[in-house]
């Protein structure tokens, strides 16, 4: 009995020191894959530069002045200008300068304005920012494909960047009907870089007057509003310094040519783009500006 006893512990004791040990084969995770600033960049054909939500303790001009950027094997192109927009370049603009990628950083150089480097840091699925950091400045590009970017509303949202496009507007035409006014007698508009939305001047010179002969008899401010409803059709108003403002309907007939209807004696005015302005470079033309710079300039115009 104690041998058999004994032998049953022994079993018993065996039997509760076993334990199954199941071996697996290692989970592999595969690492994500890091997406590059080239692959960003050609994401999108066209980038929307939103100086508005632009990050800055300085600017970079060319990035200023453009409306969109595209990254069109190694070479930059730029929808600078208004005029043709859309048409210009098959929708890409201008060439401008050169580009390289190197992992998550785009080198760019501008046929005027030289080096830059930045890096490209996706923000969501169309808006990526690109930060340059020796000047602690960041631009957010929003990205577009050219059938699904609406061009149209790009331009009358900066009328304003469009008249300054031309180095004069020459009246060539006047409705036969309206009250006779003022300004009846005025024969050229030049629109500026400035207050407000810009500096404009007018003269009196008759229509033909060589633009480099044109004398300039009064200048002033002015400004562009929308109209309710009208996504087409825009206010002017033109405020001559010691004369008071003239407001008219602004109707862009084609890239060349607009007309504006006089709203205190509803006379019609046509006038037509002089000395077209292909802008590379904003001591040129226009530059864009950000809302926060235009409320210093405003500031300054008040003090």
């Amino acid at each position: 009995m104690n041998l058999f006893f004994g032998w049953g512990l022994i079993s018993f004791m065996l039997l509760g020191c076993y334990a199954e040990v199941i071996i697996e084969d290692p989970v592999i995770v595969d690492p994500v894959p890091v997406e590059t600033a080239g692959q960003i960049l050609n994401s999108h054909e066209l980038w929307y530069v939103d100086v508005h939500r632009s990050n800055a303790t300085g600017e970079i001009p060319f990035m200023q002045m453009a409306f969109t950027l595209s990254f069109v094997g190694g070479n930059l192109r730029a929808n600078n200008n208004l005029v043709g927009i859309g048409a210009t370049g098959y929708g890409y603009g201008i060439s401008v300068g050169k580009y390289k990628t190197l992992g998550e950083w785009v080198d760019l150089t501008h046929d005027i304005d030289g080096f830059y480097s930045f890096e490209v840091i996706r923000l969501n699925a169309h808006e990526i920012e690109l930060y340059h950091p020796g000047m602690g400045l960041s631009y957010v590009l929003v990205g577009y494909q050219r059938s699904n970017f609406d061009y149209d509303m790009l331009f009358y949202d900066n009328l304003h960047y469009f008249l300054q496009e031309y180095t004069a507007w020459e009246r060539t035409y006047i409705s036969p009907y309206g009250t006779a006014n003022l300004f009846d007698k005025e024969g050229f508009l030049q629109f500026l870089p400035g207050g407000g939305d810009g500096n404009f001047r007018s003269s009196k010179d008759p229509e033909g007057t060589p633009i480099s002969q044109v004398y300039w008899d009064y200048e002033g401010i002015y400004w562009i509003d929308g109209l309710a409803g009208e996504p087409y059709v825009k206010h002017l108003t033109l405020d001559y310094e010691q004369l008071g403002n003239e407001g008219f309907q602004l109707y862009v007939i084609n890239d060349n040519y607009i007309e504006l209807l006089h709203l205190a004696s509803g006379t019609v005015y046509g006038f037509s783009g002089r000395g077209f302005i292909p802008l590379k470079n904003v001591k040129k033309g226009k530059i864009r500006l950000s809302n926060s710079e235009i409320l210093k300039q405003f500031k300054k115009m008040s003090v």
